[in-house]
């Protein structure tokens, strides 16, 4: 192990816990570990400036404030965002979507128009869309992939017309890691005068995203996914569509005043987060997007590269495994989805638990997908910067071993 990659991983208190003495976590599309800055900002935070943002005019209060605030700035340059009001602070990216779904789709979606996703979405990108659906008498249209490789033919796009009201789409699918065009889908939803909404959870913890340059609309992302807390999340929208939407919760600080009778709302980005918001959680979030632009997202891209490229290749030489997406390495993003022939997925995961290896199994939130794929379950080995060739070597020394732990005579 490189000394760089030593330092990066003494910056995570997890793998030096003695619980976790030998801990090998490949599960980091599902949530990432936290280093010690991001764990250290909460506590600090918690320790010296708690109180009520946006509400006291005492200076405890104040400063609450400015750490909330300044934490959205943080993130707004993170994303590269035009103004931090585009950045509205939510728990996660289920509820940045639905949200989106409520405040604008149920307001600009009607009888006999079209929203478009695809079939690699998780779940979190498809139940909304069908309750509008529902509610609004649309319909929704699916955009299938490549059964090989995950990529979404040309062909595909021609189903956005101008019935297409919204085209939502994953940035980086979390079961095959394929990485969707999607400027390029931008400019196809806006040439039919659609609006685009990009689910980012997988893809802001693995490369640098440019919101203005994808012309975005709307891009949400999950804190726990990139070092940040658990509770925290982000919707990113254009200015111009928020000022245009109604609020998705009403109650304290999203108003600007209220009668017995009626209220009016305060500006963006408050009118979105009604209640005492999660300032610990945004100032989490903070720290974690200052510590990725430190390591660098040239690093972590090439590093998770050569790290799926060994695991890909590794896997390829042992019998009965067969990996799911594309063959080339460079396009899983840090994950890698198998089966075994014989075995459950279930039972892998167990088995590799019993080895001190962390990885996921089941239908990962992706069920049409499945389906689609004639795969109702599979297991995922997903990686991220902190992990080591070392480890994927022995990931793949025992994976080896599955069927024959299971009682499979090997020819």
């Amino acid at each position: 192990m490189s000394s760089v990659l030593q330092d990066i991983r003494n910056d995570f208190p997890i793998f030096s816990a003695k619980e976790n003495e030998g801990l090998i976590y490949f599960d980091n599309a599902a949530t990432s570990q936290r280093p010690k800055c991001v764990i250290d900002a909460v506590s600090d935070f918690y320790k010296k400036n708690n109180a009520n943002p946006l509400r006291g005019l005492y200076g405890l209060s104040m400063r609450a404030t400015e750490d909330y605030e300044s934490s959205r700035e943080t993130v707004s340059k993170f994303v590269n965002a035009k103004e931090s009001s585009e950045i509205i602070f939510t728990r996660n990216a289920t509820e940045s979507l639905n949200l989106i779904a409520y405040a604008y789709a149920m307001e600009n979606v009607n009888e006999g128009d079209e929203i478009a996703v695809s079939i690699m979405e998780h779940h979190s990108n498809i139940l909304p869309w069908q309750m509008v659906s529902r509610a609004k008498k649309a319909k929704l249209v699916w955009l299938e992939c490549d059964k090989e490789t995950g990529v979404i033919p040309d062909s595909e796009y021609q189903k956005i017309n101008e019935k297409t009201k919204i085209v939502s789409i994953a940035h980086v699918s979390n079961v095959l890691g394929i990485t969707n065009p999607v400027k390029e889908i931008a400019r196809i939803a806006h040439k039919n005068n659609a609006v685009i909404v990009i689910d980012g959870a997988q893809a802001v913890p693995h490369f640098k995203v440019d919101v203005q340059d994808i012309d975005a609309d709307f891009y949400v992302f999950s804190g726990h996914k990139f070092l940040a807390p658990t509770g925290i999340g982000c919707l990113y929208a254009k200015r111009a569509i928020l000022d245009s939407m109604s609020p998705f919760l009403r109650g304290g600080e999203m108003i600007e005043y209220v009668t017995r009778d009626t209220a009016t709302y305060a500006e963006v980005p408050h009118k979105f987060e009604a209640g005492t918001v999660n300032a610990g959680g945004a100032v989490g979030m903070k720290a974690a997007c200052n510590y990725l632009e430190k390591i660098g997202f040239d690093f972590i891209e090439k590093h998770v590269d050569s790290l799926t490229g060994l695991l890909l290749e590794g896997i390829k030489k042992i019998p009965h495994i067969k990996t799911i997406g594309h063959p080339d390495y460079s396009k899983h993003c840090g994950i890698v989805t198998f089966t075994i022939d014989g075995v459950h997925p279930h039972d892998i995961a167990s088995i590799l638990d019993t080895e001190k290896i962390a990885v996921r199994a089941g239908h990962h939130c992706a069920q049409p997908l499945g389906a689609y794929l004639n795969l109702p379950a599979t297991a995922r080995a997903s990686l991220y910067f902190y992990n080591t060739e070392e480890e994927v070597n022995l990931f793949l020394e025992k994976v080896a071993k599955v069927r024959s732990w299971m009682g499979f005579k090997e020819d």
